[in-house]
């Protein structure tokens, strides 16, 4: 069997760098060794590109970058992968495929994608497009508008503008409260926090201005937060079942997600089926919007007294962590984690085959 040689790409120089290294890890212990090469190139906070050859429960520690020799991945198109550097010089290791296990800034917005597309190495998920706009809450709205997804109202606000009373008088007279205020580029719900007043609005905003220039601030919708994994290339992308986040917090915040054991998922969503379904409607629906490929984690609110369906937001690289709804909707589905990552391997090749990307 011809095996491939795939680089998993985790860490990165975002806020979500621990939340990458601990996909990575579920991601690493259910990929078949017979089937592939196996390489782990980590990135450090500083930015530094290290191929990891040890255990991988070293890579959720943090213990991994004790261990990693210096490497970079070339934008060189004849190449086609990275160079191990050692002593002054440079090991050519061919890829075949790379999957970018990474959340945020610097990895999730098309920046790695970006790099990929220059050496022409295949990859996993969605395109430089796709991967930079979803990754801003701003202009995935705009394009969510166009494409007629519902929505919630919003605002948009600039750091340079924090402070002046028509930014209050805006977000007041236009939203009311309460608020959600959002980085518009940021993942996992850091630098989100809810606002009752002017005083909390202030420093929601002081907050969201710690993580970005561009802040979003939507009116709360009270009502069931759902999810919808999409898998897949183009028109063939499929929806899964929906789940149903039951946060132990206000709001599904880092904390809640990742760190309060409270927290709870719940597949199928407490939905009636004709919701359900238009809930995976829509998901296909914006994932064809922003030209998505591979995979997608899609995120609604269902509003308690109108059970309206509005769409929140859309992951291009969604976790793959112990409690992660996208492979846990995937598995209620029956297409277990080894499966699943088979499946976005291929997609990967099969969109590098089209676009003229494999090398040899």
């Amino acid at each position: 069997m011809n095996k491939k040689t795939v680089v998993v790409l985790f860490g990165g120089q975002s806020s979500e760098h621990e939340v990458s290294r601990m996909s990575a890890t579920t991601i690493l212990f259910h990929m078949d060794s017979e089937k592939y090469y196996i390489i782990p190139v980590g990135i450090t906070k500083a930015g530094q590109w290290m191929i990891y050859n040890g255990p991988v429960e070293n890579i959720k520690t943090g213990e991994w970058e004790k261990f990693g020799t210096q490497a970079i991945l070339s934008p060189d198109a004849t190449q086609g992968g990275l160079l191990k550097l050692v002593g002054g010089k440079g090991k050519e290791i061919p890829v075949d495929v790379v999957f970018p296990v990474l959340h945020g800034l610097y990895g999730e917005d098309g920046t790695v994608q970006g790099l990929l597309e220059l050496a022409k190495v295949p990859y996993v998920g969605c395109g430089v497009l796709a991967s930079a706009v979803s990754m801003d809450k701003v202009y995935t709205k705009i394009i969510a508008k166009q494409a007629r997804i519902p929505q919630t109202e919003s605002v948009v606000v600039y750091q340079e503008d924090l402070g002046k009373k028509s930014v209050f008088t805006k977000v007041e007279r236009k939203l009311g409260y309460p608020v959600f205020i959002k980085p518009s580029n940021a993942g996992s719900s850091v630098g989100v926090s809810r606002a009752t007043n002017r005083q909390e609005l202030e420093e929601g905003l002081k907050l969201a201005a710690a993580h970005d220039r561009k802040i979003l601030v939507e009116k709360e919708v009270v009502g069931q937060e759902v999810e919808c994994a999409v898998l897949g290339n183009g028109s063939k992308a499929k929806a899964s079942s929906v789940g149903e986040i039951l946060s132990a917090g206000q709001f599904y915040d880092y904390h809640s997600k990742y760190e309060d054991e409270e927290s709870r998922t719940i597949i199928p969503a407490r939905l009636s089926e004709e919701t359900i379904e238009e809930i995976r409607r829509l998901a296909v629906k914006v994932f064809a919007a922003m030209d998505g490929s591979g995979l997608a984690r899609v995120d609604f609110f269902v509003e308690k007294d109108t059970n309206r369906v509005i769409f929140n937001e859309l992951n291009t690289m969604p976790g793959f962590t112990s409690i992660s709804m996208y492979p846990k909707l995937w598995e209620a589905a029956g297409i277990g984690l080894e499966e699943l990552i088979d499946q976005l391997i291929t997609l990967g090749l099969e969109k590098g085959e089209r676009m003229g990307r494999i090398h040899g």
